[in-house]
C-alpha cells in the first residue's frame, strides 16, 4: 500500500472520528460486531463439537448391534457346517462313497437338507480328499441338482490351505475385490457374500477326509448392513480379523484405504475412532470390532458432512446477526444523536463564548451531565460578565496605585553610591571597621535585590561571610563559626539566602538568648538522593512545644500562613523548597536541650544538578 493511500486512509479516519457522534457510533458499532462475531463463532465450535460427538456416539451404537449380528450370522454359518449328531456316519459315507452306491446317495441327500435348510445359499460343494472329487448341489433352472466333478487345482487354491491349516479346521473367502482368486469349482459368483470351508477330519486319525463348502448369497447380510445410516460421501467396510475385505461400497475407496495403511490403524484408534485424511478430505472413521471373533465394521464419514449442521447454523447466525447488526446501527445512531445534539449546542454556545460574545448563554433541559455543564457554562458566562465590570474598575485603580508606586520608588544605585561615600569618608578618618562594615552591608544589599533565585553555593557562603561579619560586630567573640564545605561541592546550586535563613534561625533562637558563646557549623553533604545542606548550633534549642508548632506551620497552606509567627522564615523557606524542588525537597528540624540543627534536603538531579 502507498503513502498516499495511508495518507487517505489517515485522512478518512480523522474525518470520522472528529465528531462525537461518529466516535459513539463506531465504538458501539464496533462492540456489537464483536459480540455477534464472537457468540457465531463461539456457537460454531460448540455445534462442531457437539455434532462430531453425536456422531460418534450414535454411528458407535449402531455398528456395535450390527456387528453383533454379523458375528451371530457368521457363527450361525459355523453351525451349518457342523455335523454334530450323524458324525461318524457322515464320515463313513465321505471313506466308502466311490465304492457303495448308498454311501453316495446318503452324502447327495445330506447336501440336499443342508441346501434346503437356508434360503441365502447358493452352492453346497463337499470336496472328497483322497478321491480328488467334488459334490455340488445348486438351483439349476428352478430344479436343484446334485453334481460330481473333478479338479486338480482345487487343492492349490489359498482358501484351500488356510482351511487345512486352521486350528479351527475353517477359511473364510471373500469375493469383494475384483482380484479375488479362482475358487476352482464351476459356478458364478455374481451376488455371492462369502464361502465357508469346513474341514472335516477323522475322528481317530484327525487325518482330513472332506472339505465341506457354502457359498451365501449376499441376502442376509444386506438385509443387516441396511441398518447402518448411509449417505452419500460415506462409506462402510466388513473385515475380518486379519483385515481382508468381505463387504465394501466402493472397491476404489478400499483400495486406497489400504494404500494408506487405513485398516492397519484400525487398532491404534481411541475408544473405537480415530481421523483419517485422504488428500483433502478428512474422514471420521469410526469401527467396532467384534467380541467373538474380532470381525471388524468400520465407517468412514467425511468431517464435511457432519459440519453441515454446524455450518447451516453458523450462515443462520451470520444472517440473524447482520439483522440484528443494521437494527443495532440505527438505534446506535438516533440514541448517539440524541446524546450528542445538547453537546453540540453547547459546544456552539462556547465557540460563541470564545469569539467575545459574553452573551451566549445555552439551553438548559433536563437534570443529566450535560444538563449540569450547560448550568455551569451560563454560570460562568454571568460571572464572566461581572468579572469584566469589575476589571475595567480595577483597571482605573491600578493605574493610580502605579503612578504612586513610581513616585515613592527608590534607585537602588543611589543607596550603593551613598554607602560608597560613607565607606570613603570612614577610611579618610581611618575607620576601618566602619569601612568594612559598609562594604560588607553593601554588599549583602547588591546581593539580596538580584534578580536571581537560584544561586551557586559559593556565591552563597561569600554573602554568609559578609553577613556574619555584620552579626561579629554585634555579638563580638560570643559568635563562632566553622565551616565543613567540600570543594566539590561549592558548584551545587542552591535557593540564594537559604543558608542565611538557617543562620537568621540560629542567631535569633541561641545567640540572642544565651550569654555564653555559640558555635554556628555551616555544613554540606551529599547521600544516593539528597544534597544535604545543615545549620547546627550549641544553643538551648526548641522546646517540644515550639518544634511541634514549627513543624504543624510547615503543613498549612501558602494562603493560611500568619506574618506574625516568629517562624516565618523558615516556614517561607520550606514553601520556597516545595516550589523548586518537589515533594521530594524537605526543611527537617532536629533538637535536644544542648543543641539545634537544620537541615534542606535537595533531590539529586534537580535544580540542584548534583
Amino acid at each position: 500500500m502507498t503513502n498516499r493511500a495511508l495518507r487517505a486512509i489517515r485522512e478518512t479516519a480523522e474525518r470520522v472520528t472528529r465528531r462525537l457522534v461518529n466516535k459513539l457510533i463506531l465504538l458501539f458499532t464496533t462492540i456489537i460486531i464483536l459480540v455477534v462475531a464472537s457468540l457465531t463463532f463461539i456457537s460454531y465450535q460448540m455445534f462442531q463439537k457437539e455434532s462430531v460427538t453425536n456422531s460418534i456416539a450414535s454411528t458407535s451404537n449402531n455398528l456395535l448391534l450390527v456387528n453383533q449380528n454379523m458375528e451371530d450370522y457368521l457363527k450361525g454359518m459355523e453351525q451349518l457346517s457342523l455335523p454334530q449328531i450323524r458324525f461318524d456316519e457322515i464320515t463313513y459315507a465321505i471313506m466308502h462313497e466311490s465304492e457303495d452306491y448308498a454311501s453316495k446317495m446318503y452324502l447327495e441327500n445330506y447336501l440336499r437338507q443342508l441346501y434346503y435348510s437356508r434360503n441365502d445359499l447358493q452352492a453346497i460343494y463337499l470336496y472328497v480328499v483322497n478321491e480328488n472329487k467334488y459334490y455340488s448341489i445348486t438351483k439349476e433352472n428352478y430344479n436343484i441338482a446334485v453334481r460330481t466333478g473333478t479338479d486338480p487345482k482345487i487343492t492349490e487354491t489359498t482358501w484351500y490351505g488356510k482351511a487345512m491349516t486352521s486350528p479351527f479346521n475353517r477359511s473364510y473367502q471373500s469375493f469383494v475385490t475384483s482380484e479375488s482368486e479362482a475358487v476352482g469349482y464351476p459356478i458364478k459368483f455374481g451376488n455371492t457374500f462369502m464361502a465357508y470351508h469346513r474341514v472335516l477330519r477323522s475322528i481317530v486319525s484327525r487325518q482330513p477326509q472332506a472339505v465341506l463348502s457354502f457359498y451365501f448369497d449376499n441376502s442376509v447380510s444386506e438385509q443387516i448392513l441396511k441398518d447402518i445410516p448411509f449417505d452419500e460421501g460415506q462409506h462402510l467396510l466388513f473385515l475380518s480379523p486379519d483385515n481382508e475385505p468381505f463387504y465394501t461400497d466402493d472397491e476404489a475407496f478400499y483400495k486406497r484405504a489400504k494404500e494408506a495403511s487405513l485398516t492397519e490403524k484400525l487398532t491404534e484408534g481411541v475408544k473405537g475412532r480415530l481421523t483419517w485424511s485422504e488428500g483433502s478430505q478428512k474422514y471420521l472413521v469410526v469401527y467396532n470390532i467384534g467380541e467373538q471373533e474380532g470381525w471388524r465394521l468400520v465407517k468412514p464419514i467425511p468431517y464435511s458432512q457432519i459440519y453441515e449442521a454446524a455450518r447451516t447454523t453458523r450462515n443462520l447466525g451470520f444472517i440473524i446477526g447482520l439483522l440484528f447488526l443494521l437494527l443495532s446501527i440505527i438505534i446506535v445512531i438516533y440514541f448517539s444523536n440524541a446524546i450528542t445534539r445538547p453537546l453540540q449546542k453547547l459546544s456552539y454556545h462556547m465557540s460563541r463564548f470564545g469569539t467575545g460574545d459574553f452573551d451566549a448563554e445555552a439551553e438548559v433541559k433536563g437534570r443529566d451531565e450535560i444538563a449540569y455543564l450547560s448550568r455551569h457554562f451560563n454560570l460562568m458566562v454571568r460571572r464572566t460578565n461581572d468579572l469584566i465590570n469589575e476589571r475595567y474598575k480595577m483597571k482605573l485603580v491600578e493605574k493610580n496605585a502605579i503612578l504612586k508606586a513610581l513616585e515613592a520608588e527608590i534607585n537602588p544605585h543611589f543607596l550603593y553610591n551613598a554607602l560608597q561615600a560613607i565607606s570613603t569618608k570612614a577610611l579618610k578618618n581611618e575607620r576601618y571597621d566602619i569601612a568594612d562594615m559598609v562594604d560588607a552591608l553593601a554588599l549583602t544589599l547588591r546581593y539580596c535585590i538580584s534578580g536571581k533565585d537560584i544561586v551557586q553555593a559559593r556565591d552563597e557562603l561569600k554573602h554568609i561571610e559578609n553577613y556574619l561579619s555584620l552579626q561579629k560586630a554585634r555579638f563580638g567573640s560570643r559568635l563562632q563559626v566553622a565551616y565543613e564545605w567540600q570543594e566539590a561541592l561549592l558548584g551545587l546550586e542552591l535557593p540564594k539566602l537559604s543558608i542565611q535563613t538557617l543562620v537568621e534561625n540560629a542567631i535569633k533562637h541561641a545567640l540572642e538568648k544565651v550569654s555564653s558563646t555559640i558555635t554556628i557549623e555551616i555544613r554540606a553533604a551529599v547521600t544516593e538522593t539528597h544534597a544535604v545542606i545543615s545549620v547546627r548550633d550549641n544553643g538551648p534549642g526548641f522546646t517540644p512545644e515550639r518544634l511541634e508548632q514549627v513543624r504543624q506551620s510547615f503543613l498549612q497552606a501558602w494562603e493560611d500562613r500568619e506574618d506574625e509567627n516568629e517562624s516565618i522564615g523558615l516556614v517561607n523557606l520550606n514553601t520556597r523548597l516545595k516550589l523548586l524542588y518537589g515533594d521530594g525537597a524537605e526543611l527537617i528540624i532536629h533538637t535536644d536541650k544542648s543543641s539545634t540543627e537544620l537541615a534542606m534536603l535537595l533531590p539529586r538531579g534537580g535544580v540542584s544538578h548534583v
